[in-house]
Formats: structure tokens, sequence, C-alpha cells
């Protein structure tokens, strides 16, 4: 399999570093970033195929990032992963593209089960635009 690229985006600094060095240690190549606004930013020169993103941050919150996120990068396989979670905002984070709505904390077994599932689904997109599109 490819080596599959993800971005995660948390303001706990610990949290998203921590986290960043478990994916690279199983193998993911892994972009950072503190705030929504800051990965948004990076997309253009990283592009991912996956988006760990916090619900909950200063600025630009997870909602409205997965919103810019998928308007302009719209095979991106976002997961958001929330302290703060709410039915209503999972249902609405779902309903905006999101390919899943999980809480923290979760297991990092787990969370390489949802970003492989994730990228299963980013490929197929990509392919079908690609038979599509020849």
């Amino acid at each position: 399999m490819a080596r599959i690229k993800v971005m995660i985006v948390d303001d706990e600094e610990l949290l998203l570093f921590t986290t960043a060095k478990l994916l690279e240690k199983n193998g993911f190549k892994v972009i950072q970033a503190t705030s929504a606004i800051e990965a948004i930013g990076l997309l253009k020169r990283h592009p991912v195929e996956v988006m760990i993103l916090d619900g909950k941050m200063p600025g630009m919150d997870g909602l409205e990032a997965l919103k810019t996120v998928k308007q302009f990068y719209p095979f991106i396989q976002v997961i958001i992963l929330t302290g703060h979670a709410t039915s209503e905002a999972a249902i609405e984070g779902l309903n905006l593209g999101a390919f899943d709505y999980i809480m923290k904390p979760i297991s990092i077994e787990e969370l390489i089960k949802k970003i492989e599932n994730a990228y299963y689904i980013h490929q197929q997109m990509k392919e079908k635009k690609e038979f599509f599109f020849r």
C-alpha cells in the first residue's frame, strides 16, 4: 500500500505531536497544524488524502474548516476528532461531508483503521473521477 498522507489539525500541541509520532511509526506521512487556518494554508503545498480535524479550536472551528476543505479539496476524507461532541454537531459534520465524527480519546489502533477506511474512500472517488474524465 502507498504511504497514506494524513494531516492532523489540533490546538492541543502535545496531543498533536504524540498522535503524529505514533502514526509516523505506523508508516503514515503526517503533516501537523495547530489551527484550521494553518491547515488550509498547508494543503496547497502538502496535499493529503485524509485529514484528522479537531472539532473545537479557537478561531475557525472544525465544522467551518470542514466546509472550506470540502469546497476546495472535495476528495480529502475528513475525520472530526473531538472531546466536545454533541449529536447535533456530529449529524451536521456528516451532512457537510465528514467521513466520520469520533470522540476523544481514541486508541491509535482504532484511529489507524479509520484512516485506512477513509483512504479507501478517497481512492475510490479519485478512480471514479479519472474514469469519467479521461
